[in-house]
């Protein structure tokens, strides 16, 4: 500015005109820049005031602000030296602690303009303008098109009421006729048959499109319209699972239906949402990493210059989350006597806690939500700001998080990829290839004696949720012989309800006795013998036991599940006082219940999400019981590229008698391959290779014994 002034001022005036015509000449203002300690802010302050008085330019007062308060400088630029990986000591780095960037007072900002008239006013001059305006609470659901004659209602209930006599028979039990029309009526209530249609129209187009879909994930299992849509493939009279866990009657919340798909073909019914409805109203969903109290403690202490280990010993006393929820460093202070008495001891300790203290919780960078999509009924840019997805299977991302997202309505679907599905399909498409069966994996017997063998014999790695070495042994004890025990061992073994599986074993083998508490609570919990492991038991005991609607049973969960003290307190009263008038209990025996329930709640676990993942579990065991050799080509092809697990899956194919052969440049395919009829043929013998990774050709010259694996190309490291 001061070498050339006159061409500057030129070029700016000109620039400023050219806007002046775009906007208007009201439109469009100068900023004034409140930054008294800068003499290069002052000059350029003097120079835009001469440029508003000749082109007639308003004027508008700000102030650039970082922070709230003066003693939050240092937080700002240990934050700005996090960010740029540069240590606060380094005197060559950018910075703005040179000026005040603090949210100055009004009178403050009046006077440092007074000046310059109407420069503050036009500050509220713009304001005024905006005018932005968020409905909140209201559901943003796409429109569904539905056929000529019908109602998005009126069509759900038919495709249901279909679904159901295929899922039922013809004559389908009146139970679920009752449970059926009672959750139409629900959704119908609630606005929601839009909502149902949306999903089951991607599912089944990836049901019907060769991807594997998974036979549900959470709640949304204990509803009988999504089972007859074939959203879900559990059928919630039979295993207990209830519809209020998923929608409330008593209170009208956006469903949440989450679904897993094999996560190879994934991104292609995402592309199918994205041409339905239209790429401008397809996008995934922000999310902000923020500094939880250890990782705060650990950046501020690089940005000081600690060593490592200096930083490691302050670090590893900060208390960790407890159940997923943080406990502010201000707290630990002051009771933490670990970090209490470094605290008190250092003067660079209290620095560092003061640092990060101030900056626990803030946003530390942007990246997508793993799996969340958001479909909306009119372009994107009319409810949210928008930006570059940074890869994955959308282009584009809101800028909303995952809460403010559901807040403005916006209708949010989890899209999760699940690499064991993408197993299940190799295996399905390596067992037609090889025994010409075509396996139907949504439709397979519970009952089959060679899986449940299988699983007592913890032959478990590859299966689903089974193959830690702790599940083994403990499935070789339980020994299952029924999908429940499958279910109940996937919600057991998690810190907190693991202290009660020695006990679930016990009673399942007669070695303990079963006992219940009361007679009422029977029917909740025989399929655990007695021993309370779902949120979906003490639900049926309040419904059962207390006379709870299904609504007020979901309440009660809600309130002991997240702890909410008053809520409670009046369950609590509305729950002793019904078991005690309708289910015949004694206050005592009620009273009991309640703190026990009260314990449940640290670890108690979703019956639905836990049947869901039972299932699968039971799917890949059953591929492995009957299918071996096919299942253990898809299993080393999802993992070819972790050698790790290579090494531990080739073992598992010996041990079970298999023979896995080396690479061979002509045998070999991408992937690990299955040598059809069990045989191994010379390299003279002409070799046609399908696509499925077989080998078809002449009479074998040699017999290898059945369970050949070769393997796959891409497994050996470096190959491209």
């Amino acid at each position: 500015v001061q070498a050339r002034p006159k061409s500057l001022a030129s070029f700016a005036e000109k620039a400023l005109r050219k806007y002046q015509e775009i906007f208007g000449v009201e439109n469009f203002y100068l900023e004034l820049v409140h930054h008294p300690e800068s003499p290069t802010q002052i000059d350029i302050n003097n120079r835009l005031i001469e440029l508003a008085e000749k082109t007639g330019a308003p004027l508008v007062g700000t102030k650039d602000v970082h922070y709230l308060e003066e003693d939050d400088a240092e937080a700002q630029d240990a934050l700005q030296c996090i960010h740029a990986g540069k240590l606060l000591s380094d005197n060559n780095r950018f910075t703005i602690r040179t000026m005040d960037h603090s949210l100055r007072p009004a009178d403050e900002m009046v006077k440092a303009f007074s000046d310059v008239p109407g420069a503050v006013a036009n500050t509220r001059a713009i304001a005024d303008r905006c005018g932005v305006k968020l409905e909140l609470g209201k559901n943003l659901l796409p429109k569904f098109d539905v056929p000529q004659g019908e109602t998005e209602m009126s069509y759900l209930r038919k495709l249901s009421e279909a679904g159901l006599r295929e899922r039922y028979g013809a004559e389908p039990p009146p139970e679920a006729i009752e449970r059926l029309n009672f959750e139409l009526d629900t959704v119908e209530r609630m606005g929601f048959p839009g909502y149902f249609l949306i999903v089951q129209d991607y599912v089944n187009w990836a049901k019907n499109n060769g991807v594997v879909v998974g036979p549900g994930r959470g709640s949304a299992a204990g509803s009988i319209v999504a089972y007859a849509l074939k959203i879900t493939n559990l059928d919630p009279l039979k295993y207990g699972l209830l519809f209020e866990r998923f929608l409330n009657p008593d209170r009208i919340s956006m469903p949440d239906v989450d679904m897993d798909f094999d996560d190879v073909r994934r991104k292609d019914v995402i592309q199918y949402v994205t041409e339905k409805y239209g790429a401008d109203r397809v996008a995934g969903i922000i999310t902000f990493g923020t500094m939880a109290a250890r990782a705060a403690v650990r950046d501020v202490g690089r940005v000081l210059g600690w060593t490592f280990q200096e930083v490691d010993r302050v670090a590893k006393v900060v208390p960790p989350p407890v159940q997923g929820k943080n406990i502010p460093i201000d707290v630990s202070r002051k009771d933490n006597p670990e970090l209490k008495a470094l605290d008190e001891a250092d003067p660079r300790v209290g620095q560092l806690l003061d640092l990060a203290s101030k900056l626990e919780g803030t946003s530390r960078h942007a990246s997508q939500h793993a799996c969340g999509i958001v479909i909306a009924p009119a372009p994107l840019v009319e409810y949210a700001p928008l930006q570059k997805a940074q890869g994955g299977d959308v282009d584009r991302v809101i800028q909303y998080s995952l809460h403010p997202c559901e807040a403005v309505g916006l209708l949010k679907m989890d899209f999760l990829g699940l690499s064991n599905l993408t197993i299940i399909r190799d295996c399905l498409e390596i067992i037609e290839a090889v025994h010409g069966d075509e396996v139907d994996i949504d439709s397979l017997p519970l009952d089959d004696e060679q899986t449940y063998e299988l699983l007592g014999r913890g032959e478990t790695t590859g299966v689903f949720q089974l193959e830690s070495d702790g599940m083994k042994r403990y499935i070789r004890e339980l020994r299952p012989s029924c999908i429940d025990d499958i279910i109940a061992m996937v919600a057991l073994y998690r810190p907190g309800p693991m202290q009660f599986i020695d006990s679930f074993i016990a009673r399942k083998h007669g070695k303990e006795k079963i006992a219940y508490l009361h007679p009422g609570m029977e029917n909740s919990l025989k399929s655990t013998y007695g021993i309370l492991v779902y949120q979906e038991q003490f639900m049926q005991i309040s419904k059962e036991w207390c006379g709870f609607t299904g609504g007020q049973a979901d309440t009660l969960r809600k309130a002991v599940g997240k702890k909410k003290i008053d809520l409670m307190r009046k369950v609590k009263a509305e729950f002793v006082e019904g078991a005690v008038k309708h289910g015949g209990a004694t206050q005592d025996v009620a009273e009991t219940f309640w703190v026990q329930l009260e314990e449940f709640a640290n670890y108690c676990f979703n019956k639905s999400h836990a049947a869901c993942y039972g299932l699968i579990a039971y799917q890949t065991a059953f591929l492995k019981a009957h299918y071996p050799e096919c299942f253990m080509a898809a299993l080393l092809n999802s993992d070819s590229l972790n050698m790790d697990r290579v090494t531990i899956e080739v073992e598992e194919c010996r041990r079970m008698g298999m023979t896995v052969l080396p690479p061979d440049v002509n045998e070999s395919f991408s992937g690990f391959s299955v040598v059809r009829d069990s045989v191994l043929r010379s390299s003279q013998t002409s070799q046609r290779p399908t696509s499925q990774g077989l080998m078809d050709g002449e009479p074998a010259t040699r017999d290898v014994r059945r369970g050949t694996i070769r393997f796959g190309l891409l497994a050996i490291k470096g190959l491209g």
